[in-house]
């Protein structure tokens, strides 16, 4: 793959680069569609598919998670992806089962709310992959989706940080017909579940009725929510925060344009979603 990108590289050619964990649905391929508007031809895009062992918990549904290999080949050969790069673990974390294996990226204050208070060790595995992704695959585009809003923006900041010469994009988030956020873990969720589960939807579509028109309290804001998500029984909430797009930093008053993002489980199963007030 390194081999590759810097032969295209010396032609010319640009490289957008979608990374995944596969169980690829129209959410993916929208990134993909997106990679390849900004690369244009005879620019390159290459879609990454390894579930990433150094993001998950000991209790977190790695061995669960969703594998198709098969049907993600097909479904980017018909979105007219160049190159499916599909590694596994020796190949990415040499050494590791020895315990030889010991570099890994942290990012130190955009990861410690959110996602990285609920997950610990998980933003430091997503750094690590996506830098080692990088210099492998040599994009000048990364295209990664909204509904991972602290993840994108935490990838931003490392490749500031450490210069690696990529262009980030943020493509908005797809959703179902009834506004459930397209997600592979979906997949998970029984018939009520994923009925009940579109009450992630409806809480975002509330919170951006409730400010359009006057600033209100985070604290009671989070306390109405807490009740709103009753009418789905089924569902437990992790979190629910109020906070500023680019500093991620929580906030005491909320009004239009402040973000929003939450996290809820439904038995096993953990969703995530976000917008923008």
């Amino acid at each position: 793959m390194q081999r590759l990108a810097k032969k295209w590289s010396r032609g010319g050619i640009k490289i957008g680069f979608v990374p995944t964990m596969g169980y690829l649905h129209a959410g993916h391929l929208s990134l993909v569609h997106t990679a390849r508007k900004h690369v244009g031809k005879p620019g390159k895009v290459v879609v990454s598919i390894y579930v990433n062992p150094t993001q998950f918990a000991p209790t977190e549904d790695l061995s669960k998670y969703p594998r198709d290999l098969k049907r993600d080949l097909q479904m980017c050969r018909e979105a007219g992806v160049d190159v499916v790069f599909t590694p596994g673990d020796a190949e990415m974390y040499p050494g590791k089962t020895e315990g030889q294996y010991s570099t890994y990226v942290v990012e130190g204050k955009l990861s410690q709310s959110m996602e990285g208070e609920s997950r610990p060790t998980h933003f430091r595995g997503v750094t690590t992959v996506v830098a080692k992704l990088f210099n492998i695959v040599l994009p000048d585009v990364a295209v990664f989706g909204q509904k991972d809003f602290q993840q994108a923006a935490i990838i931003k900041r490392m490749a500031a940080d450490l210069n690696f010469p990529v262009n980030i994009i943020v493509a908005p988030t797809l959703r179902e017909r009834d506004g459930l956020a397209m997600s592979s873990r979906n997949k998970f969720l029984d018939a009520e579940q994923r009925t009940q589960a579109v009450i992630l939807f409806h809480t975002l579509q509330a919170a951006k009725a409730a400010v359009k028109m006057k600033s209100i309290a985070a604290i009671r804001l989070k306390s109405d929510f807490k009740k709103f998500m009753t009418a789905a029984p089924l569902a437990r909430l992790d979190y629910v925060e109020f906070f500023e797009r680019e500093t991620l930093e929580p906030v005491k008053l909320v009004k239009p344009g402040t973000h929003m993002a939450l996290a809820v489980f439904f038995s096993k199963t953990r969703l995530i979603d976000n917008a923008k007030l």
